[in-house]
C-alpha cells in the first residue's frame, strides 16, 4: 500500500504550512503528493512550487479538470512538470460536472465519456511526439475547423521533447461506464470515494474495461488510488464528525439537483434515503441539518479512523479490496507522521517473517 498526500484545492486563501507538509511527507515515506482544482486554485502550480523542495515523491494532479485547458495545453503542463521533476509527474484528469463546466468554463458538458476518450488520445499523441498531432473527433478537432476558423491551422509536434512518452494518466471516475473506460484507456483510476464493502462492484466495472480489445493495461499493471480520510486518534467519534461536512457538501452541493455524480455513487453504496435527505437540506440552505443527516455508517464506509491498530486493520482491508494507493489529507506534521506509521506499518505487518 502506497500513500499520497492529498493537498486538495484551496479555499479562500492558500493553506498554511503546506510546503512543510510536502517536505515531511517525502521524509516520512509517502509515495506522492497530489493537488486538485475546482474553481479557484489550479492543480499544477502548487506541485511545481512545493514539489521543488522534493526529490523522490511523485507529483500528481488529482484531478485536473478537462475543461480547464485544451488537451494540447494540458499535455504541455504535464511534460513541463515531468521534465522539472525528473520524471515524477502523474497526470490525473476528470470531467468535473455540468455546473462547473458550463457555469465556470463556459463549455458544454455533454458526451463526457467521448470527450474524455478524445482528450486522452490527444495528450498521448503529444507525449509520444511521433508525428504532428491530429484529431478528427467532434470535441477537440485538430486542426480546428468550422465557423470562425481561417482554415490555416497546421498540425504540430511539441517543440520540447517530452521526457516520458508513457507518463502515467489516471482518470477520476465514479459511474460504471466511466470506470470501465478508465480501465480501458488509462494507467490508473482515482476513486473519489471508495468503500471496500462494495469492492466487487468496482472490480466488475474495471474488468469490463480490461476485457475490451486494445485495453492499455491489465489489472496487474493498473493503479487504483482512492481518496480516504485516515486519522489515528483516541477519539474516533469527534474525528468522524469532522468528515461529515465534506461528505454533505459533495452529496448535496457538488452537482445539480438532478445530476450529481457523487450522490449517485452513494446511492449505489446503499444510501438512497440518506442521499435524498442530505440533498434536500443542502439545497434548501439547511447545511447543519444536511451534515447531521450523514449516517455514521457512511463515514465508516469511506474512511479509516481509529487508534493505531484499528487504522492498520483498516488499511489492510482496503488493500485486500484492491486499493494500491491511499490519497490522504493531513492537517499537520503530527497527523502526517501518525498516518505514515500506521499505513506503512500495516504493510510491514503483512510481510512474511524470515
Amino acid at each position: 500500500m502506497r500513500i499520497g498526500l492529498q493537498l486538495g484545492y484551496w479555499g479562500a486563501a492558500p493553506p498554511d504550512g503546506a510546503g512543510k507538509l510536502v517536505v515531511e511527507a517525502e521524509r516520512a515515506g509517502f509515495d506522492g503528493v497530489f493537488a486538485a482544482e475546482s474553481w479557484g486554485s489550479d492543480a499544477f502550480t502548487p506541485l511545481a512550487w512545493w514539489g521543488a523542495s522534493t526529490s523522490r515523491v511523485r507529483l500528481g494532479t488529482s484531478v485536473a479538470q478537462l475543461s480547464a485547458r485544451s488537451p494540447a495545453s494540458c499535455a504541455m503542463h504535464a511534460l513541463t512538470l515531468d521534465h522539472l521533476s525528473g520524471g515524477r509527474c502523474v497526470l490525473g484528469l476528470g470531467v468535473s460536472g455540468p455546473q462547473v463546466v458550463e457555469g465556470w468554463y463556459g463549455a458544454p458538458f455533454g458526451k463526457p465519456l467521448a470527450r474524455t476518450r478524445e482528450y486522452v488520445s490527444i495528450v498521448r499523441q503529444v507525449l509520444a511526439r511521433e508525428q504532428p498531432v491530429r484529431n478528427d473527433g467532434p470535441h477537440y478537432p485538430l486542426p480546428a475547423t468550422g465557423p470562425g476558423t481561417l482554415g490555416l491551422g497546421k498540425p504540430l509536434r511539441p517543440i520540447t521533447h517530452p521526457l516520458r512518452a508513457d507518463l502515467p494518466i489516471w482518470l477520476g471516475a465514479e459511474g460504471p461506464r466511466n470506470v470501465a473506460q478508465t480501465a480501458e484507456i488509462a494507467d490508473g483510476w482515482i476513486a473519489v470515494y471508495f468503500s471496500p464493502r462494495v469492492a466487487p462492484l468496482y472490480e466488475q466495472w474495471l474488468d469490463d474495461g480490461f476485457a475490451r480489445p486494445g485495453a492499455r493495461r491489465d489489472r496487474a499493471e493498473f493503479e487504483v488510488a482512492a481518496t480516504c480520510p485516515v486519522v489515528v486518534t483516541d477519539d474516533p467519534v469527534a474525528e468522524k464528525a469532522k468528515v461529515k461536512p465534506s461528505l454533505a457538501l459533495y452529496i448535496g452541493g457538488m452537482g445539480a439537483a438532478k445530476m450529481n455524480f457523487h450522490a449517485d455513487l452513494f446511492r449505489r453504496m446503499g444510501y438512497p434515503e440518506a442521499v435524498e435527505e442530505i440533498t434536500a437540506h443542502f439545497l434548501a440552505g439547511r447545511r447543519e441539518r444536511a451534515v447531521a443527516a450523514v449516517p455514521d455508517e457512511l463515514v465508516d464506509d469511506v474512511s479509516i479512523i481509529g487508534d493505531r491498530e484499528q487504522v492498520r486493520a483498516g488499511v489492510r482491508a482496503w488493500r485486500e479490496a484492491g486499493v494500491d494507493t491511499l490519497l490522504v489529507g493531513c492537517r499537520d506534521v503530527a497527523q502526517l507522521r501518525a498516518v505514515a506509521d500506521a499505513v506503512l506499518g500495516a504493510q510491514d505487518d503483512a510481510l512474511p517473517s524470515g
